[in-house]
C-alpha cells in the first residue's frame, strides 16, 4: 500500500512537471512575443549575417529573445539564417516570426529616373538594395560585360531604363545589373525597334537624342514638338545646338558635376567637346542624363513640322516658343534675354 501511495506520487509529480513543461513549450512556441505598437515591424537581415547578427537586429523588436533563441535552435534557423527583407506583425509568435525569417522574403520596390551619370545611378540604388554604390558603380562599367553586350562607358546609362522595379532587398550589384539587361531588352519591342529604324537612329541613339529632349523640357505633352525640332536639324545635316550638351560638356570638364549653369555664355560655345554639339555635327557620344520613358517614346513618335527654332517662353513659364525661321526666332530670343538680364541671371 505505502509503495502505491509513493508511485501515486511520482506520478501526479510526472504529470505535473510535464504540464509545466508543455506550458513553457507553449508559451515559448505560441504566445505573442512582439515589444513593437505599430502594426509591423521590417527587419533587413545582410547576407552575411551570423544569428547573433540577427539577435541584435530583432533586440527592439522581440519581447523575450531567450525564448526566441531555444525555438530558433530547437527548428534549425540558427544554423541557416536567410538575408532579405522580413516584415514581422504585432503579436507574432515565435513560431510565426522563424518561419517568416526562413521563407518570407519580401519584395521591395526600386525606383529611380533622371539621373545624370552611373555615379548617380549607384548612389540612388545603394540606398533601396544592400548592394553599396562602390560595388554598383564597378558592376555598371565593368568592360567584359559592356563589350559584350554593345555598350561602352559612354552609353552605359542607356542601358538603365527609369521605372518601378520588383526586387528583393539582398539583391547583388551583378544581380541588379543583369536584370537591368534583361529590362532594357524588354523594352525595345519589335515596335519600338521599327520607330527607331524608320527615323534613322539605333535604340542608344534614340536614348541619347531622349536625354537632350528631356534637359530642354520638363513638360511631357511638349516633348514631342522639340523632339521634332532636333530632329529636323539632324536629318537636314544641323549642328543640333543644344545648350543642355554644352552644360554637360563644362561640368565633365571641371569635374564638377553639382555646378548649377543656368545660363550658356557665347565663350562655353567654344569648348572641345564631343558632347557640345554647337561644335560637333553628330550627336554626344552617350545620353547627357537619363531620360524619361516619356521622352524616349517622344523621340520616337516626335511631332512632324517645320520648326528648327525654339526658345524658353516668359510668358507660359516651362514651355517654349517654336520658329521655323531664324529672323522669327531672333525676336523670340529677344524677349527671353531681356527677360533673364532682368533677373539678373549671368551664369
Amino acid at each position: 500500500m505505502y509503495i502505491k501511495k509513493i508511485l501515486l506520487v511520482i506520478a501526479l509529480l510526472g504529470l505535473l512537471a510535464a504540464a509545466g513543461f508543455s506550458y513553457f513549450v507553449y508559451q515559448a512556441v505560441f504566445s505573442p512575443n512582439t515589444a513593437f505598437s505599430s502594426e509591423k515591424y521590417e527587419v533587413f537581415i545582410p547576407s552575411d549575417a551570423t544569428f547573433k547578427k540577427v539577435q541584435q537586429l530583432l533586440d527592439p523588436a522581440i519581447e523575450d529573445l531567450s525564448t526566441f533563441t531555444k525555438i530558433a535552435e530547437r527548428k534549425g534557423y540558427i544554423e541557416n539564417v536567410k538575408a532579405g527583407k522580413f516584415v514581422l506583425r504585432k503579436g507574432m509568435n515565435n513560431n510565426e516570426i522563424i518561419n517568416t525569417l526562413r521563407s518570407k522574403n519580401t519584395p521591395i520596390q526600386v525606383v529611380f529616373n533622371n539621373q545624370e551619370r552611373l555615379e548617380n545611378l549607384a548612389g540612388r540604388i545603394a540606398t533601396q538594395i544592400e548592394a553599396d554604390s562602390l560595388g554598383l558603380l564597378n558592376a555598371f562599367k565593368e568592360e567584359s560585360f559592356l563589350s559584350s553586350n554593345g555598350f561602352n562607358q559612354e552609353n552605359a546609362l542607356s542601358m538603365y531604363i527609369p521605372n518601378q522595379y520588383e526586387f528583393f532587398w539582398n539583391t547583388s550589384a551583378v544581380q541588379f545589373r543583369d536584370r537591368m539587361l534583361r529590362e532594357y531588352k524588354a523594352f525595345w519591342t519589335d515596335r519600338r525597334l521599327s520607330k527607331a529604324k524608320n527615323i534613322g537612329l539605333s535604340p542608344k541613339e534614340v536614348i541619347t537624342m531622349a536625354s537632350i529632349v528631356q534637359k530642354e523640357t520638363a513638360k511631357v505633352d511638349e516633348r514631342p514638338r522639340v523632339a521634332g525640332v532636333y530632329m529636323n536639324r539632324y536629318n537636314d545635316g544641323w549642328k543640333l545646338d543644344a545648350d543642355p550638351t554644352v552644360i554637360f560638356a563644362l561640368k565633365k570638364h571641371r569635374g564638377d558635376w553639382d555646378a548649377v549653369i543656368k545660363r550658356v555664355l557665347y565663350k562655353d560655345l567654344e569648348i572641345d567637346s564631343p558632347y557640345n554639339t554647337y561644335k560637333y555635327r553628330a550627336l554626344p557620344p552617350g545620353p547627357i542624363a537619363m531620360p524619361d520613358i516619356s521622352a524616349i517614346d517622344a523621340v520616337l513618335n516626335y511631332e512632324k513640322h517645320e520648326y528648327y527654332f525654339f526658345v524658353a517662353d516668359v510668358t507660359k513659364m516651362g514651355y517654349h516658343k517654336f520658329a521655323k525661321t531664324l529672323s522669327q526666332h531672333n525676336q523670340n530670343k529677344q524677349q527671353y534675354v531681356k527677360w533673364i538680364n532682368q533677373q539678373g541671371i549671368n551664369r
